[in-house]
């Protein structure tokens, strides 16, 4: 038995809101096959979610000059958002659950590993830029996901506690992070089996089968 309460619900974004993840492993396979460097779905499933810097040095090593992180990091970004502004789908459910929340005055943030500038290309093309009260995003804390900083921050602008909110995510680090910042956690498959994202405290195959009363359960 909890003693929280649902207070507000942080939302990740690729994977879980829009269907963008075969648009991020092109981008970044593009870039890689031209630096002579092999990366798989496999490894890009391996990083879905993290922070730009983190897949870089997994990728090409961790000497990479500043001038040239920068170059990857801007052409990858050029890329990805010319692929994804005119595909842009959302995954079943989400908007439905997002909406729905706003109808119970939850609070809502997104809290992403992704550039601010992706996750506004994504918000207003699904129309629901309106829905979220916050956002905070990848290059606003030192650490990126498994470290919980950046669920921490988007609780602390939405000036909800932690242990009231409730982490809707995608990523085994995702969920990784969720759970060091104290919040309860629901976990979707659609880029990780459920075997692998057993940390969270509801697993679904999709946002469909998920209400208001799921999300209020989970403190109950």
């Amino acid at each position: 038995m909890s003693d929280g309460k649902l207070e507000a619900v942080l939302w990740d974004l690729d994977g879980v809101i829009a269907d963008t993840g075969d648009y991020h492993y092109r981008a970044w396979g593009d870039i890689f096959k031209e630096k002579g460097a092999t990366f798989t779905r496999e490894d890009f499933m391996r990083h879905f979610g993290q922070r730009h810097d983190t897949i870089i040095r997994f990728a090409l090593g961790d000497d990479i000059p500043t001038d040239e992180f920068e170059i990857i990091t801007k052409r990858k970004q050029q890329e990805y958002r010319r692929l994804v502004t005119d595909n842009i789908k959302p995954l079943p459910g989400a908007i439905e659950l997002i909406k729905s929340l706003n109808n119970h005055r939850i609070k809502t943030a997104i809290a992403s590993s992704a550039p601010l500038e992706n996750i506004e290309i994504i918000i207003k093309g699904l129309g629901i830029e309106d829905c979220f009260q916050a956002i905070a995003w990848g290059t606003e804390v030192p650490e990126g996901k498994p470290s919980p900083q950046i669920f921490l921050l988007a609780a602390k602008k939405l000036e909800a506690k932690p242990g009231n909110c409730v982490v809707i995510e995608d990523a085994i680090a995702g969920v990784a992070a969720s759970k060091q910042a104290g919040m309860k956690c629901v976990a979707v498959t659609n880029s990780h089996p459920g075997a692998s994202l057993s940390k969270a405290d509801l697993i679904v195959s999709t946002l469909e089968s998920v209400g208001f009363g799921d999300l209020d359960g989970l403190f109950r």
